[in-house]
């Protein structure tokens, strides 16, 4: 009994920017800056290969002091509504009914809500009253692929059943406008929200790719690599300006014994589903790549036109590779990172 993808779908919010028209509310926030840091900012966003971000608050919003209160408010009333939209379109897109599902998993690392996601989304989509839930909330962006992981566990000892992952962040909610540390600039330059939505299935004869295997590794004592600290002004963005060189020195032991556990090596590999952190993790993973003859495009065309919408974004990423329609026994491995520190794949046949 194999599990499979059934689709992809994904939904943006509403307000969007290109980084040419983010640049004069830079003006305004950095006012009374040094001339030289406000240049070096400026350098950032239109050297972080992203040309358009989308948000669920007007720019003018994102740079007008407010508590943590009332952001977390925009970010719990848009999550809901992205969530309803993206899984309504994956159902449709699916042929599914809401009551299909057995099982749905919701993932979000950058706002705080009790009840979570997937509660809303049983009551506005009537989903059933005995389906199973899981919330994930502390994987930052590793969690898409997380979230997939756990529905495979799922599906694997329930034949027959279908589950949906959604996953929803909005880096936006925690930008902090008193901060002026490269971390939270970083952030700014090269996150965005957005909205995703992957069907599962263990029932027979379903179509789409199969999952043939699965896997976690944790990086050991590089907890202060990445992350969020709770301040009293929201989620303060906690990034490590060695994450490139740290996921670069990994990079084997992430890769090759994962596919040599399935009698396979990067040559056999036709797909690089890669999780867009930024500019320099996508150098890195690319420089690794190119004497291969490998090429991760998909994964730079999602940075350049969404941003990094933190768990969401390598599901973008499959959704482009699965549009392309694979020809069958082809063969994609997708991956994340996230704070802990840590990597997931996921190995995949079309």
């Amino acid at each position: 009994m194999s599990v499979k993808i059934k689709t992809v779908a994904k939904q943006l919010p509403k307000y969007s920017r290109t980084t040419a028209e983010i640049l004069p509310f830079l003006d305004a926030w950095l006012f009374g800056q040094e001339d030289r840091f406000i240049r070096k900012v400026k350098k950032i966003f239109e050297g972080a290969a992203v040309d358009k971000r989308y948000s669920i608050m007007d720019p003018i919003e994102v740079f007008t002091k407010s508590s943590f209160e009332q952001r977390n408010d925009i970010y719990v009333r848009e999550v809901i509504d992205l969530g309803e939209k993206v899984l309504k379109k994956a159902l449709d897109k699916a042929h599914w009914q809401p009551e299909d599902l057995d099982y749905i998993i919701t993932v979000s690392c950058t706002g705080i809500m009790i009840p979570s996601l997937d509660a809303y989304l049983i009551n506005s989509l009537q989903l059933r009253q005995d389906i199973v839930r899981l919330p994930v909330t502390e994987m930052g962006c590793a969690a898409g692929i997380s979230g997939i992981i756990y529905a495979k566990k799922f599906l694997q000892a329930n034949p027959g059943k279908r589950a949906a992952v959604v996953a929803i962040e909005s880096p936006t909610a925690t930008f902090q406008l008193d901060d002026f540390s490269m971390a939270n600039i970083v952030s700014a330059a090269i996150f965005g929200d957005g909205a995703a939505c992957v069907l599962l299935s263990s029932v027979e004869n379903e179509e789409g790719p199969s999952i043939i295997d699965e896997g976690m590794y944790h990086f050991y004592d590089n907890i202060h690599m990445m992350g969020f600290k709770l301040t009293n002004s929201g989620l303060q963005m906690v990034l490590d300006i060695e994450v490139p060189e740290t996921i670069a020195s990994h990079f084997p032991d992430i890769i090759h014994p994962f596919l040599d556990k399935n009698n396979l090596k990067i040559e056999n590999i036709d797909h690089l589903i890669f999780h867009p952190g930024g500019k320099k993790i996508v150098q890195t993973v690319e420089d690794l790549f190119l004497h291969l003859g490998k090429n991760i495009d998909d994964t730079k065309a999602v940075l350049r036109l969404y941003g990094n919408m933190s768990s969401a974004t390598v599901l973008y990423v499959l959704e482009r590779i699965m549009d392309k329609k694979p020809k069958k026994g082809e063969k994609g491995i997708m991956l994340s990172f996230g704070p802990g520190f840590s990597a997931q794949r996921i190995l995949l046949e079309f």
